[in-house]
């Protein structure tokens, strides 16, 4: 798969896992577990990179005696899901006719 496609994808699972509501990084592996697999040491660069392109604020925590950083999507954030998903919807056109299903 294409290394920007697949940034593309992975960005979009987080921000999906986001999108209605603040998480950790955690549970946003087991929210995005049944979809594709990402692990800890994929994830949290990506969400360091969301976070600097402001599509994600954080905050930090405590919860059981240790710091947790909690992810929320910002409207840019929103913005920037709706592109991906418009994106994926062209993209589903284009994979149905190489396929051979749409004309």
């Amino acid at each position: 798969m294409d290394a920007q496609l697949k940034k593309g994808l992975l960005d979009g699972c987080i921000l999906v896992a986001l999108e209605h509501g603040e998480s950790y990084g955690y549970k946003i592996i087991e929210d995005t577990r049944s979809i594709i697999e990402i692990s800890e040491s994929t994830l949290y660069p990506i969400l360091k990179r969301l976070e600097q392109a402001g599509f994600l604020t954080v905050q930090s925590r405590e919860y059981n005696g240790r710091l947790r950083k909690y992810y929320q999507i910002t409207r840019p954030g929103l913005s920037r899901l709706r592109e991906l998903r418009q994106t994926l919807i062209g993209m589903d056109k284009l994979y149905n006719y190489i396929l051979g299903g749409e004309k």
